[in-house]
């Protein structure tokens, strides 16, 4: 009967050391689901132009590393190594940081440059134009008019009827089929 006692406690204490870390699992899974559900949707009819404004760590938190690093630092991804590049699918492409709708599948181009191109936003109040001075040279910037996220540059080089290359980086968007 000693004995019995003496395997019992060990098997008592590992089974209840499961069930709490069981438990803390199906916690995590709880709040990760939850935090996917409380997620904005992505919304044409969302068109509000009021700032976002949050700190370095806020944003760090809520986007991908590569998100961040693109939107907030002004980085630049690796031309044709993109997500969105050679996208042809019908739909709208949404900031990554606030959601806000910036450009639609039927004003995108194959400008040849490896970043996906549009000639023109999906309002001109969606995006601003700032000017870049980095690498030597002098650019228009164009950053998300309301959480004022790095997108891409902006060149006059683009099809008709703009003229224009809305040249961006895929980290800095959101692809919504349609």
């Amino acid at each position: 009967m000693k004995r019995y006692h003496q395997l019992l406690l060990p098997l008592i204490v590992f089974t209840v050391m499961a069930c709490m870390k069981s438990n803390k699992s199906d916690q995590t899974i709880s709040a990760t689901e939850t935090t996917i559900q409380q997620q904005p949707s992505l919304l044409l009819t969302d068109t509000s132009i009021k700032k976002v404004v949050k700190t370095d760590l806020q944003w760090e938190k809520e986007l991908t590393e590569n998100q961040y690093y693109v939107l907030r630092k002004k980085g630049t991804e690796r031309a044709f190594q993109n997500e969105f590049d050679n996208n042809k699918k019908k739909g709208n492409y949404f900031c990554a940081a606030c959601k806000l709708p910036l450009f639609s599948s039927t004003t995108k181009f194959n400008s040849g440059t490896g970043w996906p191109s549009f000639y023109a936003p999906i309002n001109n109040n969606r995006v601003k134009e700032v000017v870049d001075k980095s690498m030597g040279m002098v650019r228009g910037e164009i950053v998300c008019a309301r959480c004022d996220g790095h997108l891409g540059h902006l060149f006059d080089d683009g099809p008709k009827p703009t003229g224009l290359r809305y040249c961006m980086n895929s980290a800095a968007m959101l692809f919504k089929a349609s």
